[in-house]
């Protein structure tokens, strides 16, 4: 009873229950000795007196021994909670209503699974199923806030006996601190590791006893080992072999890192071979090695090497050593603040001067000629005020006379942004000039026909020109060989080689002293008067040559003729430059061939006009494209019958903003020379095909589009797949675009010519031979090529019906198309005569100016759609 009287709670109680229980006891004694002295009639003052004192000692004891538990309770720096079997808490120190947002009256009123809601609705049984007294379980969870937060906790828990009740002690420490920190540790671990990976150089570090602690990834790299199976035990880097840097012997313990560690001085900067049992190749390492101690020790711990990979360095300087000494070169410097020249051996060698002897800038410029020496000395003075570097070649005599030639190379050094010297090599070049000069000889010289070459040409065509008067100067002659190529092909090229010899041989005869001749390429050669005094004088050797070249050549007892064609420019009327007399005195050749050949021609104002023409023509042309400078007009095609227009033919216009308006017949031919038509072409069919999808896409759905190709499209074999592309690009049908062709295309190279069409007819496009009648017109073409159609030209309309020849080939041709099965597109329509003349012909396409002109796209567009239903 006084026991249970003597507590106010269950905390409470468990806190005191030993003092409680002795300090009852003498109660309870006191008391049955003042029973017993009442049952004596004794009195019973002094022992109620004592009962109360042991009370009034119990009570005071508790609340002392409750004092020192609670302080001992609070000093605890974690949280502290006393739990039951059912897990409700019983006691908590201070700390733990602070952790946990609660006054203790309020947490007495929690349970552990208020502290942690994710625990298991049995968890507590299963602590009182598997806790032991004396046994500390440690588990790391999350506890909850009053708040709602969690925070990160280790929770520390003890069963404990109270009696006969036993209850549970347990000590949460915040470990979110502990958390950041330790994130903290790792994140800068791996930046650590970061940077050690992240340098280029080596990085091993060992302890004390050399065993490898750690290794970055660039020592893995160079020496081909993972950091891994480094630092194994059983990594045993005697099984390399080691050299200094002069190649001796270097033994293991004499490395670098074991230098340090045995000594515990820095070693820097040193050479060491390594021959890897792994790469089983000698690499070359450049290391220092920096020993680590520890605060107040003597001896390192630990020894930190870092080292570069230098291989290629000493492989450089091994083989810069071995072309030093066969090459004949050596090293230089000049120290401006000393005025002193510093010479390797080989240069003393050059120079024929005692190694011993000190050498100035002056007395080294003094194995040079004036102007050489102030060639050096300007190159010298400019390296040093703007670190411009320089190569000169310059011809020396040594201190014992000998002459030779010599490269000098140098460059600044400006370690700090000032120029301090200037170091470089020299080259004993005497040989390699020598030979220069031969070959220069022998580069002027033709090798089969012993005469000058072009470059001699050239070079003796500048010289005349420079030492020309304003009004008179050198003429040249630009003789061609006719039909040269054929005897070469017919007779093969030693026969051709032969008949070259013979030829120059006989111009030289012609010439004699009077002009220089030379081969100027294959059977052109060039003939230079020097100083021609008139037009007479150039045209009189043009005609001895021409006539001495009507002669046969005998070849092999046989005889070939071998003629002649000249074209002759003079300066200055005819070029004032070597370029322009060449490129002139060529065209009066092309001239002389167009006139029949074996003849000769002046060069003309009008083949000077032709010549600029074709040379601004060709070069605007070749931006047209870029400065879109085409457009497209559209000729309507009608059916003759009813007037519909069913197709259209794409006419290219080019608007040139120098040129002006240019019309295909005047530049079709240069583009298709310069090769510029395959670009343009490519353009017309995409533009082409754009246009005929908007046409259909507005009502004109079975609309088809004609275009012309030139043979230069077929060369290159890649016509098929700019159709496909185009077609493709605007979802038209193959049988939607028309190609039109020249019959040149026939007869370019028919193989794969034919391959090429085979390929459009499979695509669907539809093949027709424009202009027929116009140029071969091999009818073994239109049975073996895949055609679907022809155009008569407009010039044999232009007679119909009124021309009976004209007449005739029109009936002919369109009985021949009607006969193979081809369509007959009539050109030039211009009359209602031509037009019932088709009609009665069994004709049912025409074009021209019966019907429209070529129009722009617009109007082309509103001229279709306003034929889609008329009738004439």
């Amino acid at each position: 009873m006084l026991a249970t009287s003597t507590s106010d709670s269950d905390s409470e109680r468990s806190a005191i229950r030993p003092s409680l229980r002795a300090g009852c006891a003498d109660a309870i004694e006191c008391l049955n000795l003042a029973l017993a002295a009442s049952t004596a009639a004794l009195p019973v003052g002094p022992a109620i007196r004592k009962a109360i004192t042991c009370v009034e000692a119990m009570l005071g004891n508790a609340e002392s021994l409750e004092s020192r538990f609670r302080s001992l309770l609070d000093a605890v720096p974690d949280a502290v909670t006393v739990h039951d079997r059912q897990g409700r808490i019983i006691n908590a120190n201070r700390t733990a209503a602070e952790a946990y947002g609660y006054d203790l009256q309020q947490l007495k009123q929690l349970t552990v699974f208020d502290l942690n809601p994710s625990l298991q609705a049995d968890r507590m049984e299963e602590v009182w199923r598997t806790f032991r007294p004396g046994q500390t379980v440690i588990v790391t969870t999350q506890n909850q806030h009053a708040d709602g937060h969690a925070f990160p906790v280790e929770v520390h828990s003890n069963m404990f006996v109270d009696g006969d009740t036993s209850l549970i002690v347990a000590v949460a420490r915040d470990i979110s601190l502990r958390r950041q920190t330790e994130a903290a540790i790792q994140a800068s671990e791996l930046r650590y590791r970061q940077l050690f990976d992240a340098i280029d150089q080596g990085i091993i570090v060992q302890d004390a006893q050399g065993r490898v602690l750690s290794a970055n990834a660039a020592a893995e790299r160079m020496l081909g080992l993972s950091e891994s199976r480094l630092v194994r035990s059983d990594f045993e880097p005697k099984a390399w072999r080691f050299a200094r840097g002069n190649g001796q012997p270097m033994a293991h313990s004499d490395l670098p890192p074991f230098c340090a560690l045995r000594t515990g001085q820095v070693v820097d900067s040193t050479l060491v071979g390594a021959y890897s049992p792994i790469k089983h190749a000698y690499s070359w390492f450049s290391m220092t090695a920096m020993p680590q101690f520890h605060a107040g020790d003597l001896r390192p711990f630990q020894v930190i090497t870092l080292f570069s990979d230098v291989t290629l360095l000493k492989r450089q300087s091994l083989l810069f050593d071995e072309v030093q000494q066969l090459a004949a070169i050596g090293g230089w410097e000049y120290d401006f603040a000393r005025d002193r020249l510093y010479w390797s051996n080989e240069l003393y060698r050059l120079h024929a001067v005692d190694p011993a002897t000190a050498i100035s800038l002056d007395r080294s410029l003094g194995f040079l000629s004036v102007g050489d020496g102030h060639r050096l000395r300007t190159a010298l003075d400019q390296a040093c005020a703007a670190g411009t570097p320089f190569d000169l070649e310059v011809a020396m005599h040594n201190a014992v006379g000998q002459r030779y030639w010599l490269r000098i190379v140098g460059h600044a050094q400006s370690p700090l942004g000032n120029t301090s010297a200037i170091i470089g090599v020299m080259q004993d070049i005497t040989a390699r000039k020598q030979f220069e000069e031969n070959l220069k000889r022998r580069a002027l010289t033709d090798p089969l026909t012993g005469l000058c070459n072009r470059e001699a040409l050239v070079r003796q065509l500048g010289l005349a020109i420079d030492a020309a008067n304003a009004d008179q100067g050198p003429a040249l002659l630009h003789v061609d060989l006719d039909r040269f190529k054929v005897i070469n092909d017919l007779l093969g090229h030693a026969a051709g080689d032969a008949l070259l010899i013979a030829a120059a041989q006989r111009l030289c005869a012609v010439v004699a002293d009077a002009a220089l001749v030379s081969r100027f390429e294959g059977d052109e050669f060039m003939v230079l008067l020097t100083d021609a005094a008139d037009a007479q004088q150039s045209s009189t050797l043009a005609a001895a040559i021409t006539q001495a070249f009507s002669a046969p050549f005998a070849h092999d007892g046989e005889e070939f003729g071998l003629t002649a064609s000249i074209g002759i420019a003079r300066y200055p009327e005819d070029g004032a430059s070597v370029q322009q007399l060449v490129h002139h005195a060529d065209a009066a050749m092309i001239d002389a061939k167009r006139r029949g050949r074996n003849n000769w021609q002046q060069f003309t104002p009008l083949l000077a006009q032709q010549l600029t023409d074709r040379l601004l023509i060709e070069t605007q042309l070749r931006r047209a494209l870029d400065n879109h400078e085409f457009t497209l007009h559209f000729q309507p095609q009608v059916e003759l019958t009813s007037g519909r227009v069913l197709s259209a033919e794409a006419l290219l216009r080019w608007h040139n903003r120098i040129l002006g308006p240019m019309m295909p017949d005047l530049f079709i031919g240069h583009a298709e020379n310069t090769g510029d038509i395959v670009r343009i072409g490519a353009w017309v069919i995409h533009e082409s095909c754009r246009h005929l999808r908007q046409w259909r896409d507005q009502g004109l759905s079975q609309l088809r589009i004609a275009v012309n190709v030139s043979y230069r499209q077929f060369l290159g074999g890649e016509l098929p797949a700019t159709v496909a592309a185009a077609l493709q690009a605007f979802d038209l049908p193959g049988d939607a675009l028309e190609l039109e062709m020249t019959e040149r295309v026939l007869i370019e190279d028919v193989p794969d010519t034919l391959e090429v069409f085979n390929t459009l007819r499979a695509i669907g496009v539809s093949l027709v031979i424009d202009d027929f009648g116009e140029g071969y017109s091999a009818l073994n073409y239109l049975r073996r090529l895949p055609f679907s159609g022809i155009k008569i030209s407009h010039n044999f309309m232009h007679g119909i019906p009124t021309v009976r020849t004209d007449t005739a080939i029109c009936e002919a041709i369109i009985r021949i198309a009607q006969s193979l099965g081809l369509s007959v597109i009539a050109e030039g329509v211009e009359t209602e005569l031509q037009r019932n003349f088709l009609l009665r012909q069994g004709t049912t396409f025409g074009q021209g100016f019966l019907f429209a002109r070529a129009l722009p796209a617009e109007d082309f567009f509103a001229f279709a759609l306003e034929r889609q239903s008329w009738r004439p």
